[in-house]
This record gives C-alpha cells, sequence and structure tokens, in this order.
C-alpha cells in the first residue's frame, strides 16, 4: 500500500491557515507523516501547489519519518485532482489518502488494517461525530457500516457522519475520478468521486473515528488541534531558566531558548531561539522558534516563528503569524494575524502612535478593534 498526502490546498486556506500552520510547534504535515509510518506504508506521494518550497524543506526525503518521499506538483487546488495527476506513481497498489491540513493522531493504522481485513473494498472513509465540524462533506452510513451517500457541506439530516479527511482506495477509484462530472470550479471534487463509485456499484464501508481528529482549516480548530497536541506532551527543559521564573505543569522549553522572571503554565512550549521575559505563557500556549514576548500575557494560543509581543495582554486564544508584531497594551485582546504583518493595540484607538516609518517589505499595518480578521 502506498500514501497520498493532498498538500496543495494554498488556495483555498486564508494565510496563515491550512499545512502552513504549526501545531505545537511542528507542521501540520509531520502528524500526517507518523501516522503514515505507523500504520506500516513506507511510500509517500505528497500533492503540493506552486509553494512546495516549504513543505519540501521541513520533509525533504522523509527519510527522518522512515518513508521515501515523492513530491507531485499540481496546478488546481481541489482534492479528487490530486488523485488524478498521482496516477502514475500510484499505479494499481492500494492506497490511503490523507489531507495535508488534517490532523489525525490516533486512527489511522486502524483504518488501515480496519481496509485489509474487511477484504480490500473498493473505499473506507473515515467517518467521525457530527458536531465537531462546522461544515464540509458529510455521509450516510447504512446499519451495515456501508457508505450509502455524501455530499459537501451540510444537506438532508440523513447525512449525520462527518467525513474526516482520510480514505482507502483500491484502483477502481482512479476510474471514478475520470468518470464523475467535473464540479463548477472545473476541478474534481473527491467526494464526487466517491458518490460516482457508490453509484455505479462500489463498495464504500466506514471506519468511525475513535481518537482526536480536526482540521487546521478555521483559528478555533487550530487552537483546538493545539491544545490536545500539547496536552500529550512530556516535560523537558533544554533551554535557560533562571532562578525568578516558575514552571508549572508539562512545560518544553526548547534549546537556545530563554526564560527569565516569568511564570509558563503548561501545557506549554517555548521554541529554540524564543526569549520570554516578565511574562506570563500559557496554559494551551505554543510559542515558535525565535519568538520575543516581554512583559506580556499569553495563553490558550499559538505564536509562529519570529512573532514578537511587547507590553502586551492578556492575550487569549489567538493565532499569531510569522513574524508579526504585538506592542502597547490592551485588556483581553483576540488576535488573528497573517504572516509578517503588524498590529498596535491601544485602549484608545485615536489616540494610537504610529509605526517607524521603515517598514518590512510585504508587512501589514493596521489597528484594529478587537475581533477576528483576514488577511
Amino acid at each position: 500500500m502506498k500514501a497520498l498526502v493532498l498538500a496543495g490546498r494554498t488556495g483555498t486556506r486564508p494565510r496563515p491557515y491550512g499545512h502552513a500552520v504549526t501545531v505545537a510547534n511542528r507542521p501540520v504535515v509531520f502528524y500526517g507523516l507518523e501516522a503514515i509510518r505507523k500504520a506500516g506504508i513506507s511510500e509517500v506521494a505528497i500533492v503540493v501547489d506552486r509553494h512546495v518550497a516549504p513543505v519540501r524543506d521541513a520533509v525533504g526525503t522523509g527519510a527522518a519519518f522512515g518513508l521515501d518521499v515523492t513530491y507531485i506538483q499540481q496546478d488546481a487546488s481541489r482534492l479528487g485532482q490530486g488523485v488524478l495527476i498521482a496516477r502514475d506513481y500510484l499505479g494499481d497498489a492500494d492506497f490511503l489518502v490523507l489531507h495535508g491540513d488534517d490532523v489525525v493522531l490516533d486512527d489511522i493504522p486502524g483504518l488501515v488494517a480496519e481496509y485489509e481485513r474487511r477484504d480490500r473494498p473498493e473505499a473506507m472513509a473515515m467517518v467521525g461525530d457530527l458536531a465537531r465540524t462546522g461544515g464540509g462533506p458529510v455521509a450516510v452510513v447504512d446499519e451495515l457500516g456501508r457508505v450509502t451517500g455524501v455530499t459537501n457541506g451540510h444537506g438532508h439530516p440523513s447525512f449525520d457522519r462527518a467525513l474526516v479527511g482520510a480514505y482507502v482506495f483500491g484502483p477502481a477509484i482512479h476510474q471514478a475520478v475520470l468518470s464523475a462530472r467535473p464540479a463548477w470550479h472545473g476541478g474534481r471534487d473527491l467526494t464526487d468521486a466517491v458518490s460516482w463509485l457508490i453509484a455505479h456499484g462500489g463498495t464504500v464501508l466506514a471506519y468511525s473515528a475513535q481518537g482526536y481528529w480536526n482540521t487546521v482549516g478555521c483559528v478555533d480548530n487550530a487552537l483546538d488541534c493545539n491544545r490536545e497536541v500539547l496536552s500529550r506532551i512530556d516535560p523537558l527543559v533544554l533551554g535557560d531558566v533562571d532562578g525568578d521564573s516558575e514552571l508549572i505543569g508539562p512545560v518544553f522549553v526548547d534549546a537556545g531558548s530563554s526564560v527569565r522572571g516569568s511564570r509558563v503554565v503548561g501545557p506549554a512550549i517555548v521554541g529554540v531561539g524564543a526569549t520570554v521575559t516578565g511574562s506570563v505563557i500559557g496554559p494551551h500556549t505554543s510559542l515558535g522558534a525565535d519568538c520575543a514576548v516581554e512583559d506580556s500575557t499569553v495563553e490558550s494560543s499559538i505564536v509562529l516563528d519570529g512573532a514578537s509581543l511587547r507590553g502586551v495582554g492578556p492575550v487569549r486564544d489567538s493565532l499569531i503569524g510569522r513574524d508579526a508584531q504585538v506592542r502597547a497594551g490592551a485588556v483581553g485582546s483576540r488576535l488573528v494575524l497573517a504572516d509578517r504583518s503588524q498590529i498596535l493595540l491601544t485602549t484608545d484607538l485615536t489616540s494610537a502612535p504610529a509605526f517607524p516609518k521603515r517598514e518590512p517589505s510585504g508587512s501589514h499595518l493596521a489597528t484594529v478593534p478587537l475581533k477576528e480578521t483576514r488577511d
């Protein structure tokens, strides 16, 4: 069996969402690759779009995961299109499909084992609790565990199971992808191919997820993934923590980092080269590599590499992009910042001081009200 990771979806997610977000300071795609290896699969193709470099730089040859990774580049960002262009790589092998922005921590080995135990049907789809998803593909599953219908988005009440985004397919899916009517955007949705398979007598079985799964396609889901993964970490200090600081609960302080006069409440991670001074961090917070947090309070948040916070807080339930800068003061702020953005929070929006005139290339300068925003 081979595996296919569909990571070519940059065009369908506002920055920095999707597989570009890190969960507990690790790229989302890493969790999928680890699950693939645990399932006993070693040959993996990652379908990427024009932004291949970050994925290739992070994953490399796959040797670190015990995998042999091939990269396949696509122009379109639709899921079925990824299966179509990987046809030569897949050949007639059975294959596992994962979405690059999904986090499925526990159930991939079980899905693969169940597919083989059930004599390799045309397809097996992982399904989960509909309440966990705010949209996306859903399915009807009969009393025998067969998927009898799928659709994109919530439809008839009989569609009561969410499609998690993990499948195992036999070679029959290739004909289904080719035969299914193209969607309005001209691409080929994977759910349409599964519907075609069902309509033409193919057996599609359901596998119910027992463990944690979610997608990082929106801020709240990304934060939920971060909380779940952080809840599984062990405490470890590789960096420098001074005597005026306090670590409470499971806290991972990575190499080259510095914690001075601060309290870090776990579960939490302080990334490589990060500095925390006079601040309160956590719980459920990950600070990426080379972050700088000074005189601030941050909890239940993801702070990506190179971001800085000075004199702000409490910042809660926030996702702060790479190299973003947050300074000055505010009370009870929620932030969603794109990569390399800058934001200034004040209690009096009419008297906000100006940023320095010299701005980083591609930056966004804004003073915003306290609500979720998109780049």
